[in-house]
């Protein structure tokens, strides 16, 4: 038997890679701005591009403001990949918090939350939290994240830099 017969039986055997549901990935950060400009700007998708690093499209936005049950497709490019999700806002609490359900090629789905607190000096810290579930089961996890490694983690990271840029360079 080989290293690649080795590297099966471990992928068989391993629980800690079946136990896994998704890849979850969060990121936070505080900005010295008021929380209802904060979240005018992560609320209109039409703005998405001044500050979503993977972000390259979106049209079929079903209405503006955006309200519990709007949807909109948006494209979005993950290492020179592009395509499409479908987005749905399941909740919203303005102006703290909203919950996007996504479907994406071949049946794969994500969840995005914003939470969005109030902090000292008129500042806003938020929070994002991204759940990606790949199509297969266990071993498209495994696959996703030998595919996305640590990328998603890094454009979050870099996305939220951004938007404090854009908010606090107003």
């Amino acid at each position: 038997m080989g290293a690649v017969a080795d590297a099966a039986r471990a992928l068989i055997v391993s629980p800690l890679l079946w136990a896994a549901p998704m890849s979850t990935v969060q990121a936070q950060i505080e900005i010295a701005a008021p929380i209802d400009r904060v979240w005018e700007t992560i609320m209109d998708p039409r703005r998405l591009g001044d500050w979503v690093t993977i972000h390259r499209s979106v049209s079929e936005i079903s209405q503006m403001p955006l309200r519990e049950g709007s949807t909109m497709r948006q494209t979005v490019a993950v290492r020179g990949v592009s395509f499409h999700v479908q987005w749905r806002l399941a909740s919203l609490r303005a102006p703290h918090s909203a919950h996007w359900e996504g479907g994406g090629p071949a049946r794969s789905t994500a969840v995005i939350r914003y939470e969005l607190t109030p902090g000292p000096d008129r500042a806003t810290l938020f929070r994002y939290t991204n759940e990606f579930h790949p199509p297969g089961g266990a071993l498209g996890n495994v696959a996703g994240r030998v595919i996305v490694g640590g990328i998603s983690e890094r454009e979050a990271h870099a996305s939220l830099l951004r938007l404090k840029a854009l908010l606090e360079g107003d």
